[in-house]
């Protein structure tokens, strides 16, 4: 979604390359929790820093309902870009927010340098079990908390029945059944492809993830690599290394005005993509609506039910930050209090366990997928995703150089496979400048 840029790249190595020095000032936080409540009381303001729309209304609320503190919510700009203003603040020591939103593979990164503030001290781990598997590992470093979850993405398969019904194919459940649906379709309408991919970091990541692949271990300072032999990521070479020699993915980019036009005819025919997605495509593809259904990602193995997440965000709160106790009780009500239902009415998805198994939340039906009660596919995600998955303490940077080594293949110029390889030595020799042990 967000360009990349030389500045952008120097940005995000900087911020790694304090990370490995400052690991050991991130140790576990004695004692009990500090009670935040006081804060509440005494009032004052906080910046947060976010892009995700429903927090409007959840900042509103959380004013009036205090009306002694006020937030100033500020959109520096989303995912890299963000994670660019976040970088320069910490570096330069001033200008931090008081809570910022952090895609869950980007708190890795910050977590090394310490940048984060360790929530347990205000008692977040009294939330164990209170958000679903996947996006509570992921504010997890070590004993540390340092976020809490806001949102989760489970993967689904958004496909076009209209378009499906219109060619006699049949919605694929496994892999292979999807590689041959998209030869069939193709073969029906050239101007149809089953996908689109120009090569996505975040989605090659997902399909490995959800072939229940560990392309890369992580312990401490210690990073692990094997893209060229992980089963996850073989997978992911195959299938889609299949579909690029016999062009059957549209080299449209994601996220451009091209691409919801493409989701709205009908001529990109299925997404696999995370659960947050119906929002974008009742804004951004209205003429889709009724033609668009959910289905279960597609199994590795028939019969085996298996998922992973793709995308999800927390909020975290910079260990620098001035106004941390005020932040801790802003964040405690957008993810874990009164908030979590507003964003919910706003067209969030949970990362909540107690709403993924509501009825209320489970008999929503969407209008756009024609009356379907998608979230119970959304809920069967979630319960499904594989654990086990790990991102990497310099996930941000790996993300943005991955067009340079496995993007290559969308353009013809290498196979997935090598281009994997590449990747693996781009990162190992990164992490190896940066301080990290390589095994």
């Amino acid at each position: 979604m967000t360009r990349i840029t030389p500045r952008t790249r120097r940005v995000l190595i900087g911020t790694a390359v304090t990370g490995v020095a400052t690991l050991a000032l991130a140790g576990c936080t004695g004692g009990g929790a500090t009670d935040t409540d006081d804060a509440l009381e005494e009032g004052g303001t906080i910046t947060v820093w976010a892009w995700e729309p429903t927090l409007d209304q959840v900042v509103e609320d959380f004013e009036a309902e205090n009306p002694g503190v006020t937030v100033e919510l500020v959109n520096v700009g989303t995912g890299i870009d963000s994670y660019t203003a976040l970088s320069n603040a910490i570096t330069a020591g001033t200008g931090l927010p008081d809570v910022a939103q952090v895609e869950y593979y980007a708190l890795p990164q910050y977590a090394l340098q310490g940048a984060l503030q360790d929530l347990t001290e205000y008692g977040a781990n009294e939330y164990e079990g209170t958000y679903a598997p996947g996006p509570w590992s992921s504010v997890q470093s070590g004993d540390q908390i340092i976020g809490l979850p806001m949102d989760s993405g489970p993967m689904a398969l958004f496909y076009n029945k209209d378009i499906f019904d219109q060619y006699g194919i049949e919605v694929p459940t496994t892999w292979d059944e999807y590689l041959q649906a998209a030869r069939d379709l193709h073969a029906a309408n050239p101007d149809v492809y089953i996908t689109n991919d120009s090569g996505d970091a975040g989605l090659a990541a997902s399909i490995m993830w959800q072939a229940g692949g560990t392309p890369w271990t992580v312990e401490d300072t210690t990073v692990g690599f094997d893209l060229t032999g992980d089963e996850g990521a073989q997978r992911y070479a195959e299938v889609w290394q299949t579909m690029l020699d016999e062009d059957l993915v549209s080299p449209i980019s994601g996220w451009s005005d091209e691409w919801f036009a493409g989701l709205a005819d009908g001529t990109i025919a299925t997404l696999p993509i995370g659960a947050w997605m119906p929002a974008n495509l009742e804004g951004s593809a209205p003429e889709g609506a009724g033609s668009w259904r959910v289905a279960p990602m597609p199994q590795w193995e028939e019969g085996v039910e298996t998922s992973s997440e793709n995308g999800g965000s927390s909020l975290a709160i910079p260990a620098d930050a001035e106004n941390k106790e005020l932040a801790y009780e802003f964040i405690e009500y957008a993810n874990a209090g009164d908030g979590v239902q507003t964003r919910l009415d706003g067209g969030a998805f949970p990362a909540t366990v107690a709403d993924l198994e509501s009825e209320e939340f489970l008999n929503v039906e969407f209008d756009y997928f024609g009356g379907q009660k998608a979230n119970e596919v959304f809920a069967a995600s979630s319960a499904a995703v594989v654990e086990g998955w790990q991102y990497l303490p310099y996930q941000v940077y790996a993300n943005t150089v991955f067009s340079d080594s496995v993007g290559q293949a969308f353009l013809g110029q290498t196979t997935i496979a090598d281009g994997l390889a590449a990747w693996q030595s781009t990162l190992e020799d990164y992490g190896t400048e940066q301080g990290f042990t390589i095994e």
